[in-house]
């Protein structure tokens, strides 16, 4: 079947697109376009419809092109074409009009959607803007200050804010076809003239002073150092400055400047990444699933109640254990009032609010639970309290239903010996605020059937989660990762450096947080108490943890006391450095017989990256984590670690992994082989020049 069909429906022309499954603008989707357009400007129709078969209208470019030859026609031919139609072309928009195929809908003279559409300019989410016209038409539409926010967050928007913005003429109630065609035939009723948006101007004085920079600063807090937020901005200045085909040229450039940059190429990595960490070897895909129809949530704390929420956001009824009435009504309570914050940030109406606290039911009795499908325990990390959790779990739930451990680095195999049925047990590592963090570690026991791990890959979907699977070994993927990491800081803190400057380093790189706050926010007494559970010999060189414990010991726990590794504004929460920290560390240092001497920014970066690198190399060898590109999804949705970085396994063979494994033997003279021996495999690639990327290739 031809991917693009044309009848005659009365006066209108009515070309069909049919390239599934997101009508992706292929080469042969782009000819059939342009081909139909220009075939259609001598026949007898009057105006012409453009419409999408399947699910949704273009969706955007074919991603699978990128970086391959191009073949004509280009994307800006089929618009140019379009564009200077003699006839009216009215793009008629269901499903969602993204990137390139919202370019095709702005080069169309009118536009109309179904009310359930979608539109957007996604592309910086690639690391990319749009390069078709999107951001010299957007603006002489929607304004310039509106275009700005539509295209560096490149987060789509419904049909009827599309049309208050001016970038949609009519919204469509039902029948988009019988809708799309009164708009077409009333068109021709009033002799519409083709209006072509390049013909709007942007009178420059109407753009209040300072706009631009103004948005640009506000941008780097956000974007921390991406290409492509910043070259939007460029591009829609030069939609008011200059004339529309000098801005068209202008982001043209500035398009191949992304294509061919580092960002792109990571984000664009992050983006099939994500996808494969769904696919699990060996599972086959017609593996069955059990109905996971209600949940259980053991713990009403600020974890358990994030994650009851999950399953009320997605219609699934919870009931949520606590030991007491009073730690249950705490726990509702938190509960309410997140659903509140979204409530107020417009991110809910009082009716789904309303529903979904009706789905989330609190009980004291496990005995509540003999009818649900899933368990998930979320209590405090203590191997004795969930062994006898799951006991219980095993003697009340019914036949078949799965058991889950919520635990950041606990043995799941230890907790699933606690029940006669280990097949049915498994982990589900929620992050927190387990309702907002998008990233859902799935832990396989040994004996994890795998009708259980199919069920748990599928219903994170359903919660609207990004699943990476990882064995079973202590921290699993992220958390195994993060304390060679944590290290490093610390280290790096008592031989020289301030919380400030390791922070700044990271966050300026493009961390979300640096590690001092980020422990300042998730509480230093966590670490502090796992620490008290273990003897001198297991807590491992004194370095590593001495100012931590010092400062849990001086009541500094962070944000929540109003002090950690810095001090904290009782009512805005702002950070400020405080003096008696410093104090603290050069006590310890002393203590420790650590000479403190000046840490460049770049030694603080390679130290932590490259730590987390060499031991994401080990995760690989031990089997724990199926793929390098898991490894990174895990980093930069559940960790902080920035998306145009392309996670730590990307990152390094971007910058080859030649280097990080001579700077790991350099560190190893430096500071000692106990922590800085380079992982084999690491070794390995690094002499035979090779990447991660190669050596999944291989595994497949």
């Amino acid at each position: 079947m031809s991917t693009v069909n044309y009848e005659l429906v009365g006066d209108i022309g009515v070309i069909r697109l049919n390239n599934p499954p997101v009508n992706a603008l292929s080469h042969g989707l782009r000819e059939g376009i342009w081909g139909a357009i220009k075939n259609a400007q001598g026949d007898a129709s009057k105006a012409l419809i453009l419409l999408c078969e399947g699910r949704t209208f273009i969706a955007g470019a074919d991603i699978t092109e990128f970086g391959k030859p191009p073949q004509a026609p280009a994307l800006s031919e089929v618009i140019s074409e379009i564009e200077n139609s003699r006839k009216p072309v009215v793009a008629a928009i269901h499903g969602t009009a993204l990137g390139g195929g919202f370019e095709v809908a702005l080069a169309c003279h009118y536009r109309c959607a179904l009310s359930s559409a979608k539109v957007g300019l996604p592309e910086v989410k690639l690391g990319l803007l749009p390069g078709a016209g999107g951001t010299q038409r957007a603006p002489r539409l929607a304004g310039v200050a509106a275009a700005l926010e539509l295209i560096t967050k490149g987060t789509p928007i419904p049909a009827a804010k599309a049309e208050s913005m001016k970038l949609i003429d009519r919204v469509i109630s039902d029948d988009l076809l019988k809708g799309a065609l009164a708009f077409a035939n009333e068109l021709i009723e009033r002799n519409a003239p083709t209006c072509r948006v390049r013909d709007i101007t942007i009178d420059p004085a109407s753009i209040p002073e300072g706009l631009f920079s103004d948005f640009r600063q506000k941008l780097e807090k956000r974007t921390h150092g991406q290409l492509a937020p910043q070259h939007i901005v460029t591009c829609v200045e030069a939609a008011v400055q200059l004339p529309f085909e000098e801005g068209l040229a202008k982001e043209l450039d500035l398009f191949i400047e992304c294509l061919l940059s580092s960002q792109s190429a990571a984000l664009r990595h992050i983006f099939f990444a994500e996808r494969s960490a769904k696919k699990i070897y060996g599972l086959p895909k017609d593996t069955p699933t059990r109905e996971i129809n209600s949940v259980a949530i053991i713990g009403a704390g600020t974890m358990g109640g994030g994650i009851a929420m999950n399953f009320a956001n997605a219609g699934i009824p919870v009931k949520l254990v606590e030991i007491n009435q009073n730690a249950l009504d705490r726990g509702l309570a938190i509960i309410d009032k997140n659903y509140n914050i979204s409530l107020k940030k417009g991110k809910l109406t009082e009716d789904q609010k309303t529903h979904c606290l009706s789905l989330i039911e609190g009980t004291t009795h496990y005995a509540d639970l003999t009818k649900v499908d899933l368990v998930i325990e979320a209590v405090f990390e203590n191997m004795a309290l969930k062994q006898e959790i799951f006991a219980k779990l095993d003697k009340t739930c019914k036949p078949g239903a799965i058991l889950a451990t919520n635990t950041s680095y606990q043995d799941i195999d230890q907790i699933a010996a606690a029940t006669s049925r280990p097949e049915d047990v498994i982990g589900l590592h929620f992050f927190s605020p387990a309702n907002v963090m998008k990233l859902l570690e799935v832990v396989r026991g040994s004996k994890s059937a795998d009708d259980v791990i199919a069920t748990a890959m599928m219903l994170a979907k359903t919660i609207k989660k990004t699943p990476v699977l990882a064995g079973n070994g202590y921290g699993f993927i992220g958390n195994r990762m993060l304390v060679p990491y944590a290290r490093e800081a610390q280290l790096c803190l008592i031989e020289g450096a301030t919380p400030e400057q390791i922070d700044t380093v990271m966050q300026s790189w493009g961390m979300a947080m640096g590690p001092m706050a980020m422990g300042d926010l998730a509480g230093l007494d966590i670490g502090y108490k796992v620490r008290q559970n273990l003897a001198d010999s297991e807590k491992g060189d004194p370095k590593t943890y001495c100012i931590a414990d010092a400062l849990v010991s001086m009541g500094r726990l962070g944000q929540k006391s109003g002090a950690g590794y810095y001090h904290y504004d009782p009512e805005t929460r702002a950070r400020s450095n405080d003096p008696q920290v410093l104090t603290v560390i050069e006590t310890h240092a002393e203590e420790q017989g650590v000479e403190r001497r000046e840490i460049s920014d770049t030694e603080i970066l390679n130290r932590l990256t490259f730590a987390l690198i060499n031991e994401g190399a080990k995760i690989l060898e031990d089997g724990i984590a199926q793929r390098p590109s898991d490894i990174d999804v895990v980093y930069v949705y559940g960790y902080g670690f920035p998306p145009h970085r392309g996670g730590p396994m990307h990152y390094a063979d971007s910058i080859g992994l030649a280097k990080v494994y001579d700077a790991i033997c350099a560190f190893r003279d430096q500071h000692g082989e106990h922590y800085w021996t380079p992982a084999p495999l690491l070794t390995q690639l690094a002499q035979e020049g090779k990447t991660f990327a190669n050596w999944a290739h291989n595994q497949r």
